[in-house]
């Protein structure tokens, strides 16, 4: 995606990408519904979830998912190390292992990919969390959910 400013030095330094590598990509709102279609009634999962629910409901403000799971609290209140960086937490539980070559920290697909590495972890490690126990220790209710509401995990 396109963002609609330059990107910041700092991004450029985290994230490896720069302002010219995504002139050719669409812009968010080119792909706003495409995004908000795939999204659907998903419940998200991420490390510090919180700052990507903040860019999504921004930007798709019909969005509004019922709730999350924070793999940063749920870490927190799961282990006790010294780092809770996603990087950290991938070498603490080796969740890099057998990705597909060419894939960096710090990108999207990398970091989706060990994010639900780390949930499936914290969900079913040492023996597998209910519903309702991962979202007292990591779920983030963002909205009334529907009283016939079912979450699977695994399907």
């Amino acid at each position: 995606m396109r963002p609609p400013s330059p990107i910041t030095w700092q991004a450029r330094k985290v994230h490896g990408i720069s302002t010219a590598d995504v002139a050719d990509q669409p812009t968010f709102g080119e792909i706003a519904d495409a995004v908000s279609a795939a999204l659907g009634d998903a419940i998200p999962v991420g490390h510090n979830v919180r700052i990507d629910l903040d860019v999504l409901t921004r930007t798709l403000p019909n969005w509004t998912p019922t709730e999350a799971f924070d793999t940063l609290r749920l870490a927190r209140k799961t282990w006790t190390l010294p780092s809770y960086r996603l990087g950290a937490l991938v070498e603490h539980r080796n969740l890099a292992e057998n990705l597909p070559s060419g894939l960096q920290p710090h990108r999207a697909t990398y970091d989706a990919l060990v994010t639900a590495r780390l949930f499936i972890a914290l969900a079913t490690e040492p023996s597998p969390l209910t519903v309702a126990a991962l979202r007292d220790t990591g779920g983030i209710t963002l909205a009334p959910a529907e009283p016939e509401a079912e979450l699977r995990l695994f399907d």
